[in-house]
């Protein structure tokens, strides 16, 4: 199983962290420096009157101030830039990994959780290898340090504030454990409001066209008030425990100079050296007031790593061939043998789906809404494998073909129109902007009849679309996604009811471009008889198996269920024929 494996990101870049991890400990010892300078001003200065080293010590002072400087500005540098780097390689890799995932996981899950995912957790994480995670690291060894420093000062006063230590940890830890299951339910919280958003903002108009602001305003409403609620516990838990760490903090001072001053009158301790201890301890107070931040921090980073580790667990359903063959060069022929495909593995989508086409042929697929007739394309494209039988193309099982040739051999126009939100000649393009000139691009938009409406454009073909295509008709961009399916020159075309919102004359001029094409295999998916009459063969699905097949004279005479859909929707203008006769 695939894991996002953090200790690898920070093993390489190994040496940043190193170095950033002596300039804080050269910084923090620098620090600690300080109050023994302090003491020997005191005790061999104003208390021992050797004036003669005063200057030395207020040198030495400066020194440790510029040092500090120094080695606090590299610290913060290396951890910030380190930390970002990380943060993009592991964007980068969890993008990666969810590309890589099969079409049954979007099935099931959500593009607001996921986008939650890749924002907001790393996010997280990103603080966690950087301000977090640094504060971490200097809060322990500055506590160390000091420990070291006031034991070797008094081991008898040192017992306080390691006490106080002790009851701040504990406290950390009891309110890491409770903000720990905290921010499971606001992560996931998080993602419902986001895609709450996202769904509402993608089909506003939608919205908008059935009055239903009202209703969609309070189930954001009711989202953003779960969110609110889980937040406020939230702070609730950290208000209730973040107290008790001020209360140490601010009593370890006063507790120390009681013992410490007893101890100076008794001469088992110099003044300096109580100056140096109380500095000491006031220098631990900080640390105890960071642990309650810190902690919040870390459990937000754990808790995002875990959804994270979600992802990385998903495995592919569709999996490339270790060896895969390679086709010299794809003709298009095709063939589906008892073909059968159970989405949920409860019951058949599609059963027994047998049929071949030559390369360069052209076959119809017609049926009722539910008939699975995109399935077989999905099937074709391997987003999901049969359940049972075989697909070849080329006389080759598709599952021992790689991934990249079988789906760049196989150009779609689906149902489901999809436009970036990029100029019109990279969606032709799409993805092909080395490979594709604009000779190519302009012929293609002009093959699909989309250069009328793309050229009266004020920027033509470097008009920037909206996202989703918004601001074309429905028809517009159908023929853009036509003119893309025919700019990449694949040697089989696949158009699933990719005419339905085009009128009559331009699906006509569509059809005579396609019969032009030469060495092409075409599947062409349709509820229109108009789209398919002219195919080789005709296929007629009727709940997930082959009902009729053959030419379109063929199935009229057979007045089957093909002759049903042909009388439906030519039955007016036959009658009116045979009337006016």
């Amino acid at each position: 199983m695939e894991k996002m494996n953090l200790k690898k990101y920070i093993a390489a870049h190994r040496v940043s962290y190193i170095i950033a991890f002596t300039a804080m400990l050269l910084s923090v010892s620098l620090d600690m420096l300080s109050p023994q300078l302090i003491r020997h001003i005191i005790d061999d200065v104003i208390i021992g009157g050797k004036q003669e080293l005063l200057a030395a010590f207020l040198f030495g002072i400066l020194g440790i101030g510029i040092g500090r400087c120094v080695f606090q500005y590299t610290k913060e540098y290396l951890f910030d830039v380190t930390g970002s780097e990380i943060a993009g390689e592991l964007r980068r890799d969890l993008f990666r990994k969810i590309q890589s995932l099969s079409a049954d996981f979007f099935d099931r899950v959500n593009s607001g959780e996921l986008m939650s995912r890749v924002k907001d957790d790393i996010d997280r994480i990103w603080d966690g290898l950087t301000y977090i995670g640094m504060l971490t690291i200097e809060v322990i060894v500055h506590t160390i340090i000091v420990l070291y420093c006031m034991y070797s000062l008094s081991w008898k006063l040192a017992v306080l504030p390691t006490a106080g230590m002790l009851a701040a940890a504990v406290v950390a830890i009891i309110m890491e454990k409770k903000l720990g299951t905290v921010y499971e339910d606001i992560a996931q919280e998080n993602s419902v409001l986001n895609n709450t958003a996202a769904e509402n903002l993608a089909g506003v108009r939608t919205v908008k066209a059935f009055a239903r602001e009202k209703f969609e305003i309070g189930k954001f409403f009711g989202h953003n008030r779960h969110y609110y609620d889980l937040n406020l516990r939230q702070s609730r838990i950290f208000v209730a425990y973040y107290p008790f760490l001020q209360s140490i903090t601010h009593l370890l001072p006063f507790l120390v100079m009681l013992p410490g001053g007893y101890m100076v009158i008794k001469k088992t301790m110099t003044l300096g050296e109580l100056t140096a201890f109380v500095q000491y301890s006031m220098n631990i107070v900080w640390p105890m007031e960071m642990l309650g931040w810190l902690t919040n921090g870390i459990s937000s980073a754990r808790a995002s790593a875990k959804r994270i580790q979600k992802i990385y667990a998903e495995v592919p359903q569709i999996a490339e061939d270790r060896f895969p063959v390679r086709l010299p060069a794809v003709k298009g022929e095709i063939e589906f043998s008892h073909v059968s495909f159970a989405g949920d593995h409860i019951h058949d989508i599609l059963h027994d789906i047998s049929f071949h086409v030559q390369a360069g042929s052209t076959i119809g697929i017609m049926g009722a809404t539910g008939a699975g007739k995109t399935t077989v394309i999905n099937l074709l494209k391997r987003m999901y494998d049969a359940t049972g039988g075989v697909i070849k193309l080329d006389g080759v099982d598709i599952r021992k073909l790689g991934l990249s040739q079988l789906r760049t051999s196989i150009a779609c126009v689906m149902q489901d129109v999809f436009l970036f939100s990029d100029t019109i000649s990279d969606n032709v393009k799409l993805g092909r902007k080395n490979r594709l000139n604009m000779c190519a691009v302009k012929k293609a938009v002009q093959s699909a009849h989309a250069d009328d409406f793309v050229e009266k454009m004020e920027a033509q073909y470097n008009t920037v679309i909206g996202e989703r295509g918004v601001g074309l008709s429905g028809g517009q961009k159908q023929r853009l996604t036509i003119a893309r399916a025919l700019s990449s020159t694949a040697p089989v075309l696949v158009f699933d009811d990719s005419t339905s919102a085009l009128d009559t004359e331009t699906e006509q001029h569509i059809q005579q471009t396609l019969e032009k094409l030469q060495g092409v295999t075409k599947i062409i998916i349709a509820h229109r008889i108009s789209a398919v009459r002219t195919a080789d063969e005709i296929i007629v699905l009727d709940k997930g198996s082959v009902a009729e097949r053959g030419t379109h004279d063929q199935l009229l005479a057979k007045k089957g269920l093909y002759y049903t859909t042909y009388q439906t929707q030519y039955g007016a203008c036959l009658r009116e024929h045979h009337h006016g006769r």
